[in-house]
């Protein structure tokens, strides 16, 4: 999980501001993902993106709350380049006919990769506060993974079955959508 950051030097406010660029970058990605697939009904993986996206943009605004509250209108000191796909689901992680099951599957992934984020972080984290603010996220991304868990646990079988093209011949795969061979 590369970063430029030193987590031993990190300031409050810098682990605020680095808190809220993880979510932001999460919430664009899913919104990318719910945009690329779109979605047919309420259950489906757009829908699930859909979802996931309005998570992280409430988790970022409460994130930016905070922080203006406690720094005002200082300008961050830290850059979305100085993460890398730190919550966000991998860029390949969507195809168009992907069952509701994998979007939850790839949702899990993501707030899995944010837990050891915050885990691996407060090993190298010293400051009392910027640790305390740590622990907190990542307690709060061990929720995530316990709610997708339960979501997932509780899917109906159908969940699982990828969705079919239309305009495919019976028993011929039918090209991807976006022009890849499938």
């Amino acid at each position: 999980m590369p970063t430029r950051i030193d987590f031993a030097t990190l300031s409050l406010m810098d682990a605020l501001d680095l808190a809220t660029l993880i979510e932001v970058e999460a919430y664009k990605r899913y919104t990318q993902f719910a945009e690329r697939l779109g979605s047919r009904a309420d259950d489906d993986a757009g829908a699930v993106f859909e979802s996931m996206a309005v998570n992280e943009n409430k988790h970022g605004e409460q994130l930016t709350e905070r922080r203006l509250a406690l720094f005002g209108a200082t300008p961050p000191r830290v850059k979305l380049d100085d993460i890398f796909d730190v919550e966000a689901p991998d860029v390949g992680a969507t195809r168009w006919n992907m069952s509701t099951r994998s979007a939850y599957q790839v949702a899990l992934a993501a707030e899995e990769k944010a837990f050891d984020f915050y885990d691996r972080a407060l090993r190298h984290v010293e400051h009392p506060e910027v640790k305390a603010l740590f622990e907190e996220l990542r307690e709060e991304e061990a929720e995530h993974v316990r709610m997708v868990k339960d979501i997932l646990a509780k899917l109906p079988a159908s969940a699982a079955v990828d969705l079919e093209d239309e305009d495919a011949e019976p028993g011929k795969l039918a090209p991807h959508r976006y022009g890849m061979d499938s």
